[in-house]
């Protein structure tokens, strides 16, 4: 019975196939007949708008070739002309024969002969050009402060460039003379880690924040707390300052980038948007005047009038944990483990990468010379020339002694306002400053330097 069933389907199934095929097959003849000129347009629409620059230029060769070869049967070389195999020769003005030297280029240089007005001469291209980079004096290690009893998290050097304060994991802000290294102050206040410092350019303010959800703000000359900014869910991580109006910007782990009116402790604007923590926010004068690096991997600049995201940028593919603006030039950088990678404001137009800090990236800082460093979790320090992206430099600083091999990480780094001293805040509980080595020339420390494109030429 089943077999019986089973045949019963297979025929109904071919007959149906049957009828489909012949009636298509009977349709066939209806359809229009193929129309070669509209087939032969059509391609040739499709060539003309795919390949029309070659077309032209073929052209264009094979018109000069043929007026050459005409001028030439016109006008043999005079008595007395010995040309060798492999010159190049070109008509002059007047339709004599005169050597050509004109490079690479398809066209001479003097025009031919009773050429017309709408030919055009092929202008060879010029090869791109590489921007050689700047010379720049290696760095030195020169002094090690120690006195912090935990990590140093963060550093920030006053506007006189007198001194600098750090903040750490034993809770306390240490204020440190620039040119001595001594301790000349310690701030207590803080019940966790302090995550950021920031030095008012226009007042006698030290502003800090840290894992205990407060942003304080220090009377330097009393050296007291006098403002609290409460609004942060948890821990705050970075902070920054406007130039020109007085604004604190400060960021942290829930996610949030909150603008404080300074004098009234006011929250301005929370700026939300990112789906991470913010490891990093700086604010500028000009648009975008702040901007965010977060672990989802994204920078957003802002817009501070309307409190509103400007634009996103996606193209680091791990977490973002520091930014830096250069100090002459519109543009910024972001680190992150893929890359670090260098954008142009307002936009946030990409420029380049600078690849080869295969670490987790924690801090950047440059100078007005174009001394790009970046710090990494594991200790190394890499400096770049700004311009080319070229890595002229790389240092390992070794950790101090009693503290384990592992405890080599740099959170921390900033020049200070003449940009010739590098203060470097590490996981060995120092501080390191480092400045440029004086003896070094530029025939003692050679640039070494090689196009991507010919260092990338190799099959």
């Amino acid at each position: 019975m089943e077999e019986v069933q089973r045949h019963s389907v297979h025929t109904l199934v071919f007959r149906s196939l049957k009828r489909s095929h012949d009636m298509f097959l009977s349709n066939q003849r209806l359809l229009a007949p193929q129309d070669d000129t509209a087939e032969k347009m059509k391609k040739a629409i499709k060539a003309r708008d795919s390949y029309s620059l070659v077309f032209d230029r073929v052209k264009m060769a094979q018109a000069l070739k043929q007026r050459e070869a005409l001028d030439a049967s016109n006008n043999p070389p005079p008595p007395g002309t010995n040309l060798e195999l492999g010159d190049s020769v070109a008509l002059g003005s007047e339709g004599v024969i005169v050597p050509y030297s004109g490079g690479n280029s398809l066209i001479p240089s003097t025009p031919l002969s009773g050429s017309t007005g709408n030919t055009s001469a092929l202008i060879p291209r010029k090869a791109p050009v590489m921007p050689r980079p700047r010379w720049h004096a290696p760095w030195k290690l020169y002094r090690v402060i120690s006195g912090h009893l935990g990590w140093v998290r963060c550093v920030t050097v006053e506007p006189g460039n007198e001194w600098f304060a750090t903040g750490a994991a034993d809770r306390v802000i240490k204020i440190w003379d620039l040119a001595s290294g001594k301790l000349k102050v310690s701030l207590t206040g803080h019940v966790s880690t302090v995550r950021g410092l920031q030095v008012s350019t226009r007042h006698p303010y030290l502003f800090s924040c840290g894992e205990d959800r407060q942003v304080k703000c220090w009377d330097l000359e009393y050296t007291k707390v006098i403002r609290h900014y409460h609004g942060h869910l948890s821990a705050v991580y970075a902070m920054s300052l406007h130039p020109t109006i007085d604004v604190l910007v400060t960021a942290g782990r829930d996610s949030t980038a909150r603008v404080w009116d300074m004098r009234t402790k006011a929250n301005v604007h929370t700026l939300t948007g990112h789906t991470n923590t913010i490891a990093s926010v700086v604010c500028q004068a000009a648009n975008p005047q702040i901007i965010t690096g977060s672990h989802d991997s994204t920078i957003r600049l802002w817009d501070l009038a309307a409190g509103k995201s400007m634009c996103t940028l996606t193209n680091h593919k791990k977490s973002v944990r520091s930014l830096v603006i250069h100090p002459t030039l519109y543009t910024f950088a972001s680190a992150s483990p893929d890359n670090i990678k260098q954008w142009k404001c307002p936009e946030g137009k990409f420029i380049q990468n600078l690849s080869g800090h295969n670490a987790i990236v924690n801090c950047l800082a440059v100078n007005p010379s174009g001394v790009l460093v970046s710090g990494g979790d594991n200790g190394t320090m890499y400096l770049w020339d700004w311009r080319t992206g070229y890595n002229f430099q790389r240092l390992q600083a070794a950790v101090q002694p009693g503290s384990m091999d592992s405890e080599a990480g740099i959170f921390a780094m900033t020049y200070d306002h003449s940009g010739t001293r590098l203060i470097t805040t590490e996981a060995d509980k120092t501080i390191k400053v480092y400045k440029e080595d004086d003896s070094a020339t530029e025939d003692s420390h050679p640039v070494n330097w090689k196009p991507d494109i010919i260092k990338r030429r190799k099959f």
